[in-house]
C-alpha cells in the first residue's frame, strides 16, 4: 500500500492563495490516480480534485473550478494542489488520497490509500 503525507496547510486570508503538497512512498507511484479531498467537521468529506496517472487527465469539484489546479511529478512522487482565490468556504481538513488504477481515470470516490490531512483555514 502506497503511504501519503500531505505539508503546505496553514491560514490564510480569503482570496489568498496556499499550495498543499502530498509526498507518496512504498509503491509504483505512476500505478495511481492522485485526488484531493477535503473535510469540515460534522461534514462528509467532499471530493475537490483528481489527476490521471501520467498527469495527463484533470478532473475538478464544481466549486474549485478555475480556481484550484491539480498537478503531479512522477519522477519526485509528489501531487500539488494549488489553490488561488480563497474563499472563507474553502476552510477544511485537506486529504491527499490514491487509487491503484490500470486506466486513465480521474476518478472522485473508492480512493485505496489516504494521507493523515493537513488543515487550511480561510479567514475573512
Amino acid at each position: 500500500q502506497v503511504q501519503l503525507r500531505e505539508s503546505g496547510g496553514g491560514q490564510v486570508r480569503a482570496g489568498g492563495s496556499l499550495t498543499l503538497s502530498c509526498a507518496a512512498a512504498g509503491r509504483t507511484f505512476s500505478d495511481y490516480a492522485m485526488g484531493w479531498f477535503r473535510q469540515v467537521p460534522g461534514q462528509a468529506r467532499e471530493f475537490v480534485a483528481a489527476v490521471s496517472r501520467a498527469g495527463l487527465r484533470t478532473h475538478y469539484a464544481d466549486s474549485v473550478k478555475g480556481r484550484f489546479t491539480i498537478s503531479r511529478n512522477n519522477n519526485e512522487n509528489t501531487v500539488v494542489l494549488q489553490m488561488r482565490r480563497l474563499k472563507p468556504e474553502d476552510t477544511a481538513v485537506y486529504f491527499c488520497a490514491a487509487d491503484y488504477t490500470v486506466t486513465g481515470a480521474t476518478p472522485t470516490e473508492g480512493y485505496d490509500a489516504w494521507g493523515q490531512g493537513t488543515q487550511v483555514t480561510v479567514f475573512s
